[in-house]
């Protein structure tokens, strides 16, 4: 099954790429950017990574990338983070990013997703990688801010396929941008919207009737809603879920309490993927391994979490049937 796992092409529809900043990078670039981190070596921040809840990741996580400054310094970040997908087998990616991270500290908007698009570039003329982008915004900011930042997206649209709503989630309820979202719909963006994560299952149903999402980021909450839990069958709203962060910020005890596997019996649409890796012990094939050594997953349960995430993704039906076959010709080796 590990076997089955690692070989299976794969699509990963929530990953931060700031997320994906390993502790060698941050050193890195905060040495060529002279940017002081509170951490001396590679140890020192791996010691760091041990988190309480979605607050204490964040601090550190906003910490960590105040080193990326330079168009090159996004290159790398997003160049590494694709070298993982080949080693994974992940052959389309949909990476988040939150310009408003680096926006606030004099990073122009260019700089950053110039970066990230070249890299993608070179990832689909040399590595066969497809992706797409989407934009966050940071739910602790005010709604006048992601309107702002919306603006500035506007330039770049043809790089950006759709919008997303990330950061604190308690307390900052989807219905604090309805705004924004309409706005962004108005203008043909893909929808999405971190919700029912460490927030109750209302935000799910808020990201639902008020911003019209596409997808639910997270959404493990929705188990505690039996009408959500049918809403989300019949629409096949899908669900990004994030299993090692949700063990690392503690939104479950251990692998084995996890909801994943009855969210998928259910029929509720799930895929699973890896959201910060580099800060929560995984890319997205040891997510995978993790639910599968504890969860009691088939195979058939496998082949449905990848084949959902192709299905979910925001490519053309063509290029979906041509990677559901991929799937298909190496499960019928098994």
């Amino acid at each position: 099954m590990i076997d089955l796992i690692e070989k299976l092409p794969k699509a990963e529809l929530h990953l931060h790429i700031e997320g994906t900043l390993e502790p060698e990078l941050m050193l890195e670039l905060a040495q060529r950017n002279s940017i002081y981190i509170p951490y001396c070596n590679v140890e020192d921040i791996k010691k760091a990574y041990e988190f309480t809840d979605l607050q204490s990741f964040l601090d550190i996580y906003y910490k960590g990338a105040s080193v990326l400054i330079k168009e090159e310094d996004f290159y790398s970040l997003t160049w590494n983070y694709l070298l993982k997908c080949k080693e994974n087998n992940i052959i389309h990616t949909e990476i988040f990013f939150d310009p408003q991270t680096h926006t606030q500290r004099g990073v122009p908007f260019y700089t950053v997703i110039k970066g990230i698009t070249e890299a993608l570039n070179d990832a689909k003329n040399e590595l066969g990688i497809t992706s797409n982008i989407i934009m966050c915004f940071l739910r602790h900011l005010s709604q006048e801010e992601c309107f702002q930042t919306l603006t500035e997206a506007l330039e770049f649209k043809h790089d950006i396929v759709g919008i997303g709503l990330d950061s604190s989630e308690i307390g900052n309820p989807p219905s604090k941008f309805k705004e924004v979202f309409e706005k962004a719909r108005e203008e043909g963006f893909k929808i999405v919207a971190h919700a029912g994560e460490e927030a109750d299952y209302s935000y799910i149903v808020e990201a639902l009737d008020l911003l019209k999402v596409d997808r639910i980021d997270h959404g493990v909450q929705a188990i505690n809603s039996k009408s959500l839990v049918q809403r989300l069958v019949d629409e096949q709203i899908s669900l990004t879920v994030c299993p090692n962060s949700n063990i690392e910020l503690k939104v479950f005890d251990d692998y084995k309490s996890h909801n994943i596997k009855e969210l998928l019996d259910l029929g509720l649409n799930v895929t699973v993927n890896s959201d910060d890796p580099a800060y929560f012990k995984g890319y997205l094939n040891q997510n995978f391994i993790n639910i599968y050594e504890n969860l009691d997953l088939s195979k058939e349960d496998i082949v449905k979490l990848v084949k959902n995430s192709f299905n979910s993704s925001f490519i053309d039906d063509e290029l979906k049937k041509v990677y559901l076959e991929k799937v298909d010709k190496i499960v019928e080796s098994f």
